[in-house]
C-alpha cells in the first residue's frame, strides 16, 4: 500500500493558484485509492495529492 506524501503541517504548494498552504490532515479515500488533504488556509476543501507539491 502506498503511503502519503504530505504529512500535518508539512507547507506545501497548490499547483493550480501557486498559493502555499499548510496541510491540517490527511485521509485515504479507500474507494479511490488515493489520499485527500485539508489545508489549514481553506478547512473547508479538500485537495488530492496531484493537485499539492512539496515547496
Amino acid at each position: 500500500m502506498k503511503t502519503n506524501l504530505f504529512t500535518a503541517g508539512e507547507s506545501v504548494k497548490i499547483k493550480a493558484t501557486d498559493e502555499m498552504v499548510t496541510v491540517l490532515r490527511c485521509k485515504f479515500i479507500k474507494n479511490m485509492k488515493r489520499y485527500s488533504y485539508v489545508v489549514k488556509e481553506n478547512p473547508s476543501t479538500f485537495y488530492f495529492e496531484e493537485e499539492l507539491a512539496k515547496k
